[in-house]
C-alpha cells in the first residue's frame, strides 16, 4: 500500500512486512545560537521508551519551494519567524527511509541553517500528530549532543558547514523498526 495521498499516520502498529509506504518532500531546519542547536526529542507512539532528537522541520505543501517549507515549519514547530533570506542553504541533502511502528517514510530532505539569539520555544504550533510524537525540545551543546540518538547522524557536519558547502549525504535508514529486505530498495 502507498500512502502517497494520505497525510497523516495511523498510529496504529502493523507487522514490519505490512507497514505501508509513504513518499514526501521534506525541509529540515538546522536552528543555531552560539554553541547550541534547537532538537526535537521524537518519538513512534508503536515503540514505548525509544526517543532520538531531530531538526525541526517537515513536508513540503503543493506550490511550496524547500526554502518556504523551511520557514513555515520552523514557525509552525518553534514560534520563530524567519524569512527566506534568513535561511542559509541548502547546506545538506539525503533521502532518508524511517522505519516507524506503523508505516515506513521515505523522505527526500533538503537541510537549511539559521543562526539566531536563543529564545523560548513555542510549540503551539504543533500539528495533532507532532502534539502526539514530539516529547520536547531543548538547545543542546555539540557535547550534550554526543550522549544522545539524533537524526541525521551527521548533523556535527552540517552544523559546521562553510558558507556554500553542500553535504550528499545519499540515502540511508533511520528506523526504531529496521526495514525489510524488501524494503531496503535504494
Amino acid at each position: 500500500m502507498n500512502l502517497d495521498d494520505m497525510p497523516h499516520r495511523s498510529f496504529v502498529t502493523v507487522a514490519p512486512e505490512q507497514r505501508p509506504v509513504r513518499n514526501r518532500r521534506a525541509s529540515r531546519v538546522i536552528v543555531l545560537a552560539g554553541d547550541r542547536v534547537l532538537l526535537e526529542e521524537d518519538t513512534d507512539p508503536g515503540c514505548p521508551g525509544i526517543t532520538w532528537w531531530v531538526t525541526p522541520g517537515g513536508g513540503v505543501d503543493p506550490g511550496e519551494s524547500f526554502e518556504q517549507t523551511a520557514r513555515r515549519e520552523l514557525h509552525e514547530e518553534t514560534g520563530l519567524v524567519i524569512t527566506v533570506d534568513d535561511l542559509e542553504g541548502p547546506v545538506g541533502r539525503r533521502v532518508t527511509h524511517h522505519g516507524y511502528s506503523d508505516q515506513v517514510l521515505v523522505q527526500e530532505e533538503y537541510f537549511f541553517i539559521v543562526r539566531t539569539d536563543q529564545f523560548v520555544v513555542d510549540t503551539a504550533g504543533y500539528t495533532p500528530e507532532e502534539q502526539q510524537t514530539l516529547a520536547q525540545t531543548a538547545w543542546l551543546t555539540e557535547q550534550e549532543l554526543a550522549s544522545r540518538v539524533y537524526w541525521p547522524e551527521l548533523l556535527p557536519q552540517l552544523w559546521h558547514s562553510q558558507p556554500g558547502s553542500f553535504l550528499d549525504m545519499g540515502h540511508v535508514e533511520e528506523s526504531t523498526i529496521p526495514l525489510t529486505a524488501s524494503q531496503r530498495q535504494f
